[in-house]
C-alpha cells in the first residue's frame, strides 16, 4: 500500500437524449476532460478519517445528506480492502459545478474509486469501476441511467441505451461546443416527474416526443461521425424544442438558447435534466464560439466552457 494516491475524472455534457434515455431511447454524452475532478488521499497514522472539500470539511462518519452516497461508497471500498480502521485524509478538488447536468456526482465516485485502487496498488478494470460507481449514484439519484458514470470515466463520446448498450465511439469533426451555466441548480427529480406527468395526461403526444428525441440522437451520432455540423446543429435545436414541450426547460435556459442561435450558433439546447442547469451551443469555429460565449455572459450566464468536438483534451475553461 502507498502512503498517498490520486484519482481523476471529468465532467460530461449530454449532447442528445435527455429524458428519452429513461424510456429506452438512445442518448449521446460527450466527455469534457479539462473540467476535472481530482481526489487525493493521504494516509494518517492517528486513524482519523477526514474529508476535505469545498462543501464539507470533517470526519467521514459525519458526512451525510447529499453526500451519503459518497460516504457509503468510501465505507464499501474500505471494507473491500479490509481497511475499515485506516486513517486517511481525502481531499476533493473539483472544477465541476453541482446540479448543472455536468455529472458532478458521477465524477466524484469515479475519482474516489480510482484513488483507493491506486492507494492499494490494485488493478481496476472498467466493468468493476462502473459497478462500484453505481453504489454512490443509486443512493444519490435513485435509478440512474448509467450514462454519467460511463462518460465521466471515458475519453470518447458514449452512445448509450439503458440496460442495452454503452458504446464509446471515435469522432473526427470540426466545430466547438460552448457549455454555459445558468447559475440555477437543475431539478432532476422535478424534471423527471414533469415528463412522467405528461405521459399520464397525454400519452400519445409524449410517446411521439420521446421517440423523436431517440431518432435525433441516432442521427446525431451519424452527423458526428461524418462531420456534418449543420445537421448536428439542426438536430440539437429540434431536440431542445421537444424538451421544452416536455416541460423541462426554464426561462433562463430559453434566454441562453435564443441568444446562442442569434449569435450564429449552428444549434443549441439544454443539457442534463433541465429546469435549470446548463445549455450547450454548437459553433463552427473558435471565433464563433467565443462570440457566442461572450453574448451568453452578457445575458446572465454564470460560467462557460469552450470545448472542441474533435479533441476534448483542449477544453478551455473561461469565465
Amino acid at each position: 500500500m502507498l502512503t498517498k494516491a490520486i484519482g481523476q475524472s471529468h465532467a460530461k455534457a449530454i449532447l442528445m437524449g435527455e429524458h428519452s434515455v429513461v424510456y429506452g431511447e438512445p442518448a449521446i454524452a460527450i466527455p469534457l476532460l479539462n473540467i476535472n475532478m481530482i481526489v487525493s488521499i493521504i494516509i494518517r497514522h492517528d486513524h482519523q478519517q477526514i474529508i476535505k472539500s469545498r462543501y464539507y470539511n470533517g470526519s467521514l462518519s459525519d458526512l451525510a445528506g447529499a453526500y451519503e452516497g459518497v460516504r457509503q461508497l468510501i465505507v464499501f471500498l474500505l471494507e473491500q480492502f479490509n481497511a475499515t480502521d485506516l486513517g486517511f485524509e481525502l481531499t476533493f478538488n473539483s472544477q465541476i459545478p453541482q446540479e448543472r447536468g455536468m455529472g458532478s456526482s458521477a465524477a466524484t465516485s469515479i475519482a474516489v474509486i480510482r484513488a483507493f485502487y491506486a492507494l492499494f496498488e490494485e488493478p481496476l478494470d472498467r466493468k468493476t469501476l462502473l459497478k462500484m460507481a453505481n453504489i454512490e449514484e443509486s443512493i444519490t439519484h435513485g435509478s440512474p441511467s448509467g450514462i454519467d458514470t460511463a462518460t465521466s470515466s471515458s475519453e470518447d463520446p458514449i452512445f448509450f441505451i439503458k440496460n442495452k448498450e454503452v458504446t464509446p465511439f471515435k469522432i473526427d469533426v470540426p466545430g466547438y461546443l460552448v457549455i454555459s451555466d445558468t447559475g440555477i441548480m437543475g431539478q432532476t427529480g422535478l424534471a423527471v416527474s414533469a415528463v412522467r406527468r405528461l405521459f399520464d395526461e397525454e400519452p400519445s403526444k409524449t410517446r411521439r416526443l420521446i421517440s423523436d428525441l431517440g431518432e435525433a440522437a441516432t442521427s446525431a451520432k451519424t452527423a458526428l461521425q461524418t462531420g456534418d455540423l449543420v445537421a448536428l446543429g439542426q438536430l440539437m435545436t429540434k431536440a431542445h424544442a421537444h424538451l421544452r414541450t416536455l416541460g423541462v426547460s426554464h426561462p433562463h435556459l430559453e434566454t441562453l438558447v435564443k441568444t446562442a442561435i442569434e449569435k450564429n450558433a449552428l444549434g443549441a439546447k439544454l443539457t442534463g435534466s433541465g429546469i435549470g442547469g446548463s445549455i450547450i451551443a454548437l459553433a463552427k469555429d473558435l471565433t464563433d464560439a467565443q462570440r457566442i460565449a461572450d453574448a451568453l455572459s452578457a445575458v446572465g450566464a454564470q460560467e462557460y466552457w469552450i470545448s472542441p468536438l474533435a479533441s476534448q483534451m483542449n477544453t478551455e475553461h473561461l469565465n
